[in-house]
């Protein structure tokens, strides 16, 4: 009885206070206090595919948009924050689909023995900071041990770390052996018990769902085939069943969470876009029966692939560590993919944004969009592959993905045009981060 008191007076007294917090900022907003406004030359409308002139994008205190307008027919309080960001061409916030925060590149294959376990979460900030200069405000980190992506996520938000916004997965799901299990280990350095994330039978699985969801992931990430680097899997072999793909899709999709599947073989593939899974992480060896269940599916689902990161892998992996199995793996894949990303989207799949930055450096996901463009895409397609259809397959169409009423100011500012020439993403020149100037001026 005495906690239930305590209870209602603790609810009492974030009801007052919220109440109290809403009239303070219905004041500021009358006076203009808090507030922002973001002036450019231009702005790249990923909705409707069109350029703005001369927008003046007001911003609250909350960090959302609250008006859009043209600067030369408007005038501000001197109250009001004025961002200039002179002549160059703004887009919304860059949205990178597949990163992994916590994992430098240029340590690989077993030279991770070296660290003790929390140096990868430390390393995690950094890349966090690097990513948002590099114009990525939002990023979906899928898999990360010890939840390093929650932990960092929660930092951020509370104000002790610098980085984008970030829809963390939590451990990996996966079969035992499989590409989201510990491989490369003997059975001596083993634990007794299962890896976390590790399941073996529908119901497994889905206790993992809960399991993650209970310590805050907000997307499930799953294995359903093996990989590129890991040890004793091969990139086509289907490690869970569409059994198993849709008891996580179905659990998931039950406490509102989004899954993103591991998938380069077809098989693997075919199973996850049956069993409702939302997005397909690499796609890279997706079969033509593959490509029309994606377009078909009623419920939408999303390819996810990685186009660009090879480049890096093979002309530094080796001297990182990464083993030659690896490389091997990776060598034969690439093209592969490549092409059928062409493939993929010629036909009207739904294609996100994906870099897979962690098996490269941070920094270096804008430098995909060249990429996309050589094989098949416009620039503007690639731009709203980071952007506007992000956001649709995050379901977070209120919150990111666009310059618009209601959504967070999270806005890129290049000095050129990136629908003429896409490669302006490669180095941003200005990062606004929910109203706030984080890069630049």
């Amino acid at each position: 009885m005495q906690s239930s008191v305590k209870f209602r007076s603790f609810l009492r007294g974030i009801l007052f206070g919220g109440a109290a917090i809403a009239g303070a900022a219905t004041a500021a907003a009358q006076d203009g206090s808090g507030q922002s406004v973001i002036t450019a030359a231009r702005y790249v409308d990923v909705l409707s595919g069109k350029t703005i002139e001369h927008p003046a994008i007001f911003v609250g205190a909350d960090g959302r948009i609250t008006n859009i307008t043209d600067a030369r027919t408007v005038r501000w309080s001197s109250n009001v924050k004025h961002i200039d960001l002179g002549q160059r061409t703004l887009l919304p916030g860059l949205i990178d689909m597949h990163v992994h925060l916590d994992g430098p590149a240029d340590i690989g294959g077993y030279r991770g023995l070296e660290f003790t376990d929390s140096f990868w979460g430390m390393t995690a900030v950094g890349a966090a900071r690097t990513m948002l200069d590099a114009g990525f405000t939002t990023v979906r980190n899928v898999g990360a041990d010890y939840r390093n992506d929650i932990g960092l996520k929660q930092a951020i938000e509370a104000g002790y770390a610098v980085g984008p916004r970030i829809v963390p997965a939590g451990y990996a799901l996966g079969a035992t052996g499989g590409h989201c299990d510990s491989t490369f280990l003997p059975p001596s350095l083993e634990h007794e018990n299962k890896e976390e994330g590790i399941g073996d039978t529908p119901e497994e699985l889905r206790h993992q769902v809960r399991r993650q969801r209970k310590f805050g992931s907000e997307v499930i990430k799953v294995c359903a085939t093996g990989g590129v680097f890991s040890r004793n899997t091969e990139p086509g072999q289907q490690q869970l069943s569409e059994e198993e793909l849709r008891a996580i899709a179905d659990e998931a999709h039950q406490w509102g969470l989004r899954v993103a599947a591991h998938a380069h073989g077809a098989d693997g593939i075919r199973a996850a876009i049956a069993a409702g899974i939302d997005t397909i992480e690499h796609a890279s060896l997706v079969d033509d029966e593959g490509i029309r269940m994606a377009v078909q599916r009623k419920r939408p689902v999303w390819f996810s692939m990685d186009i660009y990161n090879t480049e890096y892998t093979q002309a530094e992996g080796a001297k990182n560590g990464v083993l030659e199995d690896n490389l091997r793996k990776d060598r034969e894949i690439a093209q592969i993919q490549r092409d059928n990303f062409r493939k993929a989207h010629k036909a009207g799949v739904r294609m996100v944004f994906a870099s897979d930055v962690g098996v490269m450096p941070h920094g270096d996901g804008g430098q995909q969009f060249r990429v996309m463009v050589e094989y098949g895409m416009t620039p503007l397609e690639a731009i709203q592959a980071a952007t506007r259809n992000a956001a649709q397959a995050l379901g977070r169409e209120r919150d990111v993905g666009a310059i618009a009423v209601g959504r967070y100011a999270d806005i890129i500012a290049v000095d050129g045009d990136p629908l003429v020439d896409v490669r302006e993403l490669e180095s941003v020149d200005a990062v606004v981060k929910g109203g706030v100037l984080v890069r630049g001026k």
